[in-house]
């Protein structure tokens, strides 16, 4: 059973414990990583996501023995200031961290490789129990943004996703642990992430619980003439309203109280439309 309570949209707080992250990448220690992660819970957060790996376009790859360096004390730290029914995510495409994460504390597995980075991740979740969010991303974060190209990237990213359930699903992976995450700005090109945004609803035909990862992506910027990632915090809220009217049920956010009080209102928006 789900840790996650779906009966309103959920932010996800993003906290990379990372050197090289496009947009908050060195700013936090793992004091100062415990403190921001409470201050996101205060801001409105229903899930802080830890990673230590940076997964920006051109990233290099990170071992699992620095992954753990980085974001277990963190985790440890937090879970004891959490309640302990509070989600902790891990975002790692390795079960060596996952698995660590998971016994200092974390209870979510974020996997931008959706399992296909290590063979073990699947069956890890399985055993574990806690939710796995399965994203979509073309190459790796090394290649993904080198010429991007697709047919219908709206239905190859839909059977990409189904292969994936089907696969967590054969490993042992109950579908009530299952996200979703069409991977906006991991292997596309602006059109494509576009395109994705507009067909959300019917990503979410797969039926499974959709995460929105759009905040401060570089794509944005090329529409409103602006470079800063940290200036995005506008068209991030937007993507978040839109989202919610689309069925978003997770956004994956570095702005928390900002995007809450969109995702609130477009809920109650929502609300009102359906009676």
């Amino acid at each position: 059973m789900s840790i996650l309570d779906f009966s309103n949209p959920l932010i996800m707080g993003i906290l990379n414990l990372t050197p090289d992250s496009f947009s908050d990448g060195g700013l936090y220690n793992p004091e100062s990583a415990v403190a921001r992660g409470l201050e996101m819970v205060a801001e409105g957060a229903d899930i802080i996501d830890i990673g230590g790996e940076s997964t920006r376009p051109e990233a290099a790859r990170v071992d699992a023995a620095e992954q753990k360096k980085r974001v277990l004390e963190a985790i440890e730290g937090l879970r004891q200031r959490l309640p302990g029914a509070f989600p902790i995510s891990i975002d790692t495409t390795l079960s060596e961290v996952a698995e660590k994460a998971i016994e200092g504390g974390a209870d979510m597995i974020n996997d931008v490789s959706a399992g296909r980075d290590d063979p073990e991740m699947l069956g890890l979740a399985a055993s574990a129990g806690v939710p796995l969010v399965l994203m979509h991303m073309r190459g790796t974060p090394e290649t993904m943004q080198q010429s991007p190209v697709y047919k219908d990237v709206v239905s190859e990213v839909k059977s990409f996703l189904a292969e994936r359930i089907e696969a967590a699903l054969k490993a042992g992976v109950k579908e009530g642990q299952l996200l979703l995450d069409p991977g906006i700005g991991f292997g596309k090109g602006k059109r494509h992430n576009l395109q994705l945004l507009a067909a959300l609803q019917q990503i979410g035909e797969l039926g499974f619980p959709l995460l929105l990862g759009a905040s401060r992506k570089r794509f944005m910027g090329s529409l409103c003439r602006e470079e800063q990632p940290e200036e995005l915090l506008p068209a991030t809220c937007a993507c978040t309203a839109l989202g919610v009217m689309a069925g978003v049920k997770v956004f994956r956010v570095h702005d928390v109280w900002q995007n809450r009080q969109a995702a609130d209102v477009a809920w109650a928006i929502r609300t009102a439309m359906s009676g």
